[in-house]
C-alpha cells in the first residue's frame, strides 16, 4: 500500500444533512495520496452546533487545519471552502470544489439556482420530520445519475443510519444556503482550483460550474458524465484520481 504524502493535507467538507460518512466510497485511494481531514461541520457527528454563523463556520476551517491544506468541500461544503480561501487566502494551497455553486438560491441576476420556494419547502419539512426530509433529499440530488439506485442504498447504509443532525441544525444550513452570495468575491480566489461537476446535477446547475471556471483563476472544470449531485459517488475511483493528480501537481508546484 503506498503511504500517504505526509507534506499534503486534504481536508474534506461534507454537506447539507449528510455528515462526513458520505466520502466512505473514495477514502481508501485518498488515503493513499494525502494526509486526510474529515471535517464535521457543526452539529454532525461529535461536533456540538454552537450556533456559529456560516462566516465563523469557514473561519474555524483555517483554525484547525494545518497551513498549506488543500480544501475538498461538497455543495454546502464548497461554498465553505471558498469562504475560508476567501478570508486566509494564504492558509489553502488549494480548492476542489464538488457540485458547487457560488449561490444556491436563484436572484433577479442569477437564475443558475434553485427558487426560494424549494427552500422553503425543505425548511417546513424539517420541522416535521426530519428524517423523511433527507430521505426525500437523496431522491432528489440523485434524480438523474445513472448509479441513483446504488447510491442511494449506499447513503441509507451509511448516512440516514446514523444519528441525524438536528432540525436546529438542519435549518441553519437551509438558511446559508438561502442567503450566501459569493459571486462578487469569487475572483479574489487566486490559488489553483479544481472544479468536479455531474453532468446531470439537478440541484447546483452545470450552468453554475462553468461560470464559476469563467470567474476563477487557474481553474480546471471536470463534467462526470451521467452523474447527478455527487459525482464521487457515481465514480469514486475516477474522482480520487482526479483528486490525485491534482494534489500531485500542486506538490510539484
Amino acid at each position: 500500500m503506498t503511504r500517504p504524502d505526509p507534506a499534503l493535507n486534504l481536508a474534506l467538507i461534507h454537506g447539507w444533512g449528510m455528515g462526513r460518512a458520505i466520502w466512505s466510497p473514495c477514502l481508501a485511494p485518498l488515503q493513499e495520496v494525502a494526509q486526510l481531514h474529515l471535517i464535521d461541520l457543526p452539529g454532525y457527528g461529535d461536533m456540538p452546533d454552537t450556533g456559529q454563523s456560516f462566516t465563523e463556520t469557514a473561519q474555524s476551517l483555517t483554525d484547525t487545519l494545518p497551513e498549506g491544506t488543500i480544501l475538498c468541500g461538497w455543495s454546502l461544503g464548497a461554498l465553505l471552502a471558498m469562504q475560508a480561501s476567501l478570508l486566509a487566502p494564504k492558509h489553502f494551497s488549494g480548492l476542489i470544489l464538488v457540485g458547487s455553486t457560488p449561490c444556491f438560491m436563484q436572484r433577479d441576476d442569477w437564475t443558475a439556482a434553485q427558487p426560494a420556494s424549494l427552500l422553503q419547502e425543505f425548511a417546513a419539512a424539517v420541522s416535521h420530520d426530519s428524517q423523511t426530509t433527507l430521505q426525500r433529499f437523496v431522491a432528489l440530488f440523485n434524480r438523474g445519475d445513472t448509479d441513483a439506485r446504488p447510491i442511494a442504498r449506499t447513503i441509507a447504509r451509511t448516512i440516514l443510519s446514523s444519528p441525524l443532525p438536528s432540525e436546529t441544525t438542519l435549518l441553519t444550513g437551509l438558511g446559508w444556503l438561502r442567503d450566501i452570495d459569493l459571486r462578487k468575491r469569487i475572483p479574489e480566489i487566486a490559488c489553483p482550483v479544481r472544479l468536479i461537476h455531474g453532468e446531470h446535477d439537478p440541484l447546483m446547475p452545470a450552468s453554475a460550474a462553468h461560470w464559476l471556471a469563467g470567474k476563477l483563476p487557474q481553474a480546471r472544470l471536470e463534467i462526470f458524465p451521467g452523474a447527478a449531485h455527487a459525482p464521487f459517488l457515481n465514480a469514486p475511483e475516477n474522482f480520487a484520481s482526479i483528486i490525485g493528480d491534482f494534489l500531485h501537481a500542486l506538490r510539484i508546484d
